[in-house]
């Protein structure tokens, strides 16, 4: 049985396990595109790269009677100094998982050279495409993409920016097993800014896992300020957090029925 509640305006549903939670957030994902490609000729979705969304975007794979080829994918950080083939890449990470799977109408990935221009060229996409969902997770220090607290803007006048990572976020690099040591996790990246994560009428944040449940907790119970970043989604009316037990560990009993 799962357990759901909400926390301002954002609706959090806590499921058993890990792949319980990804297939339920899979099914919702599916079910909002299908209206949405009722109702507009084509679809815009960002997506977030991170071992905590496996288990959602390998259940988005097997939904049956998806237009894919009506959908436009964007994703929504990459490091800067990474070899273009690194397997660390999130536009790689992305390909191998998902944009190599389906027949997506188009994939625009994020140039990872870390210039302006660069920076210029995916905002202006940004424009042309405005997000209608974003799929994303949320941080060990509570970051969306890679808007860390330090860089967090909440009225951000950017739509993509290029940031420096915190420890914290280059060590949760480490801790998910994508590099071997501290010191190989690039300091750099560029990142969509948190106004244009939220723009997007259909925010699915998924977010499994033991590492994540001190960034829950702070989540759901810490004030709405760019030290949390991630609280800024219980402004949000049409986003959904998906949790598995692990995660949800040290949230209120009073908050969960």
């Amino acid at each position: 049985m799962i357990k759901e509640f909400k926390a301002g305006k954002l609706t959090a549903k806590i499921y058993p396990d890990r792949q319980e939670m990804g297939r339920a957030a899979a099914a919702m994902a599916a079910t909002t595109l299908r209206y949405l490609l009722g109702n507009k000729k084509e679809v815009n979705i960002i997506f977030a790269a991170a071992p905590s969304q496996n288990e959602f975007l390998e259940a988005l794979l097997h939904e049956n009677g998806m237009e894919w080829n009506r959908v436009n994918a964007f994703h929504m950080d990459e490091y800067i100094g990474l070899p273009a083939d690194a397997p660390q890449g999130f536009g790689n990470f992305l390909k191998h998982r998902i944009f190599d799977a389906l027949p997506f109408h188009t994939i625009h990935y994020i140039d990872g050279s870390g210039t302006e221009t660069a920076c210029e060229k995916y905002t202006a996409l940004l424009q042309t495409y405005p997000a209608d969902i974003v799929c994303m997770g949320i941080g060990e220090n509570g970051h969306l993409a890679f808007n860390d607290p330090p860089v967090a803007d909440f009225k951000d006048p950017q739509k993509v920016k290029i940031v420096t990572l915190d420890e914290v976020c280059r060590q949760q690099q480490v801790n998910d097993g994508c590099f071997t040591t501290l010191e190989e996790v690039p300091t750099h990246a560029v990142t969509l800014t948190i106004p244009t994560l939220l723009a997007a009428p259909y925010i699915f944040c998924v977010v499994p896992g033991p590492r994540k449940a001190a960034a829950i907790y702070d989540t759901i119970h810490r004030d709405i300020q760019e030290q949390y970043p991630a609280t800024i989604l219980r402004n949000h009316p049409g986003a959904i957090l998906f949790l598995d037990e692990e995660s949800s560990a040290r949230l209120s009993h009073q908050k969960v029925s």
